[in-house]
């Protein structure tokens, strides 16, 4: 039995392409160097007061990352309807040229946490802390830099309104404790 020309160019290209698809997708989950989120976070009861009482989340103040040691840093956020506490009614601050460690949860639905211009992106679920570190760059000059921080969860009627900031601040600019 012969094959016709054609048809064997179209397997073979056919072949072709179902390796490259298979290459792309295999690069984009392991050379891109693209991670699942941690779930080393723990879990919390969600309700607004036992939230405010777990460790991590009671030693946030004001708008301030924590320091940790170095250049670490710790910020605790609530995401709830339909704001991000701290974040939403002013920005986060973060020094530049830092690693910062978001905790995040939820005392009511599940809802989303997407810092805009960075690869961090976690679903917030209640009861659960999502634990997703950033590295902010150094600044090229003495202005703040500023990114989004957005819901990517549909959470309720205000969700198109829920978003917040995060401010990177030169290091002599930054008021808390280096």
């Amino acid at each position: 039995m012969e094959i016709h020309r054609y048809e064997k160019l179209w397997f073979g290209l056919s072949l072709l392409l179902i390796v490259g698809f298979i290459g792309t997708i295999t690069y984009g989950a392991v050379g891109a160097g693209v991670q699942m989120v941690s779930d080393d976070g723990g879990t919390v009861e969600p309700s607004f007061s036992t939230i405010n009482e777990n460790e991590k989340f009671a030693q946030q103040e004001d708008n301030q990352a924590v320091h940790v040691e170095g250049n670490e840093y710790e910020v605790a956020v609530i995401a709830q309807r339909f704001s991000f506490q701290p974040g939403t009614g002013s920005p986060i601050q973060v020094p530049e040229d830092s690693r910062v460690t978001f905790y995040v949860t939820s005392p009511d639905v599940i809802h989303g946490f997407s810092v805009v211009g960075t690869n961090a992106n976690t679903m917030v679920i209640p009861g659960q802390i999502a634990e997703i570190t950033v590295e902010f760059d150094e600044l090229d000059s003495d202005e703040p830099k500023e990114y989004g921080v957005v819901c990517h969860e549909f959470c309720g009627a205000g969700h198109e309104e829920m978003a917040g900031q995060i401010q990177v601040v030169p290091e002599d600019q930054w008021e808390g404790d280096a």
